[in-house]
Parts: structure tokens; C-alpha cells; sequence
């Protein structure tokens, strides 16, 4: 498929797919005119791709674990990178949390001294 429909299919920009390509993370092949034909698995890839950005990974972390995606097995430095990458994920949740609760806090205090019937806040 053609890198159009391969954007259109995953809701990854044209620019998002040539930028994975270089950075070694999405593979296609040229046509005789030198357009990017990309195979079937591609939208599985892409998506994977995303789904590793949207948690934070890093374009070179997800490129050391993507061989496993082709070779269906890991090594251990690639499952290690892995629970790495897993222990920020929960380090930024666990900041993110206490955040919330402060934020629910000041929330319910701010409540607690509106204006009744005013709209606005008592200064």
C-alpha cells in the first residue's frame, strides 16, 4: 500500500511515517518509480509504533524492541529495557495521581468559599 493509505489507515500523519522509516522503526519497499510500498503489516506496526509514543518510549528504545515484533522472541536486555521504560511509566503515574489529589483538594477549597449565587469567587 502506499504511504497515503497507510496514513489514512492508522491516523498517522505522511510526515509521522517517513519520519518512523527514518529512524529505522517501519520498513517499505520502493516501486520502479521510487514511491513507498508498504506491506499489510505496516498498519499492525504503526500502530504499535503510536501506542509505544503515547506511553512515552523513546523513538531509539522502540526501535531496540522491535526485531522482537519479526522474530516473535526477546532478549533479556530487550525485556529489561522494557521493565525500565515500564518503572518511569509508573514513577510519571504516581506523580501524575498525587497531582490530582492536590488539584481535587484545592478544587473542594476553592468550592468551599465561592460566592453564593454570584458565579465568581470571594477574593
Amino acid at each position: 500500500m502506499r504511504i497515503g493509505e497507510l496514513a489514512e489507515r492508522t491516523g498517522a500523519s505522511v510526515r509521522s511515517l517517513r519520519y518512523y522509516e527514518q529512524q529505522g522503526l517501519l520498513r517499505s519497499e520502493r516501486t520502479g518509480g521510487g514511491q513507498r510500498d508498504y506491506a499489510e503489516g505496516a498498519v499492525e506496526y504503526v500502530h504499535l509504533i503510536r501506542c509505544c509514543l503515547r506511553a512515552g518510549l523513546p523513538t531509539k528504545v522502540i526501535a531496540e524492541i522491535m526485531p522482537c515484533m519479526h522474530s516473535g522472541t526477546t532478549t533479556e536486555p530487550q525485556r529489561a529495557l522494557l521493565q525500565g521504560e515500564r518503572a518511569k511509566l509508573e514513577a510519571q503515574i504516581a506523580e501524575l495521581t498525587e497531582l490530582r489529589e492536590r488539584l481535587d483538594w484545592f478544587i473542594g477549597a476553592a468550592e468551599g468559599r465561592a460566592e453564593v449565587g454570584s458565579g465568581t469567587t470571594a477574593a
